[in-house]
């Protein structure tokens, strides 16, 4: 039986939007937090331990960057931290607590090195590369067998990725440089849990066309073309980061606010079309999670055409893609008087998101992987 710990980090907002609308999540235990917001079905949720653990593995989550969560743990073992920058959790989770700035903060990572001595996995599986320094890393070889890494975003400084055993990622581009640095990689896709399906149940679909997702300088060249249709299609917005645009954007008369877990996925769900579009480090790949999310609740999704795309989704019959913001505002016209068309294309994408991109295929992927690089390690 493989031990896997799987560690994690949310985002802030997030996280303070569920404490402020659970005024009695603080005071719950470790288990009842971690549950509650497990079953928000934010990011990967526990879309990877449900499924590894009924492959036969031992997985549990970890979220590290949540302090009432991480600190019900600690109390609970009796185990001490650095409290000085965690005794304001509510005004802790607004800050711009990312990357290697989360390495800085010693409660949080004394805790979390707590939770994984305690655990001593075969396996720690961190999806954010950059929660633990290098120096943690080395640290928790002691406890841990094979530790690896997850990443979908702009790769980490050389010093963290060569803290990791392992690699993986969405990114096809990726494997040869992560590689060329002596790090082990291996390309891994991401997918949809069909949990959240039956968390939905029946969605109405009244909205004509969406995008569904984050505004941040990681999506600096797609912000003129989301303008364009804002102004020359029905299109609504929902998500993070409309206060970084310009107060003249067309966008923030479309845009309906912050949308997490479930309720991102109703956004989605009530579409009927719905756009995608790759952060810039992606560059001509195909990955992200919008992909899955969309056909996965059955929504026509609009892709930006990648090279790789075709490799996931037949192009023109499960999904559809555009070059051009004019050409994406296109396709939105014709499919909206076209609603027949684009529901079989919509329910094609759903099949083939159900058939091959789940996270129970992706989990069945996944364990052969660590074995065999466990074994690699003389594990």
């Amino acid at each position: 039986m493989m031990k896997i710990t799987i560690v994690d980090t949310y985002y802030p907002a997030f996280l303070a939007t569920c404490y402020s609308e659970h005024a009695d999540w603080p005071s719950a235990s470790f288990g009842a937090q971690r549950s509650a917001l497990l079953d928000q079905c934010f990011g990967t949720s526990d879309f990877y331990s449900r499924h590894l653990n009924a492959l036969g593995c031992e997985a549990q989550d970890l979220i590290v960057n949540c302090v009432p969560l991480q600190t019900a743990w600690a109390r609970e073992q009796n185990v001490h931290y650095s409290a000085l920058a965690l005794r304001l959790p509510h005004r802790l989770f607004r800050l711009p607590l990312i990357g290697r700035r989360l390495a800085a903060l010693p409660g949080l990572v004394e805790i979390a090195v707590a939770q994984v001595q305690a655990i001593r996995p075969d396996v720690l599986y961190c999806q954010d590369l950059n929660f633990f320094s290098p120096e943690v890393l080395a640290k928790l070889r002691k406890h841990v067998k094979l530790i690896v890494g997850q990443i979908a975003s702009p790769l980490s400084p050389e010093t963290f990725l060569k803290g990791y055993d392992l690699i993986l990622t969405s990114f096809p581009h990726f494997v040869p440089r992560l590689r060329a640095l002596g790090v082990a990689s291996e390309y891994f896709r991401i997918g949809f849990d069909t949990r959240v399906l039956e968390k939905l149940g029946d969605v109405p679909k009244d909205i004509d066309a969406s995008f569904v997702g984050g505004i941040s300088r990681q999506h600096g060249k797609a912000i003129p073309a989301l303008e364009f249709l804002a102004r020359n299609t029905p299109i609504q917005f929902f998500g993070y980061g409309a206060d970084k645009l310009d107060r003249n954007s067309p966008i923030l008369a479309r845009h309906h606010g912050e949308v997490w877990g479930l309720d991102m996925y109703r956004a989605l769900a009530r579409s009927r079309v719905t756009i995608n579009r790759h952060i810039n480090v992606a560059e001509n790949y195909a990955n992200n999670m919008r992909l899955y999310e969309a056909t996965g609740v059955g929504s026509l999704l609009i892709t930006d055409r990648k090279d790789n795309l075709g490799e996931l989704f037949e192009v023109g019959k499960e999904v559809v893609a555009y070059s051009s913001p004019e050409e994406a505002a296109e396709l939105i016209h014709y499919y909206l008087a076209h609603p027949e068309e684009a529901q079989a294309i919509a329910r094609a994408g759903q099949a083939r998101t159900l058939r091959d991109h789940t996270y129970k295929r992706r989990m069945e992927e996944l364990v052969p992987i660590l074995e065999r690089h466990l074994g690699a390690h003389g594990t």
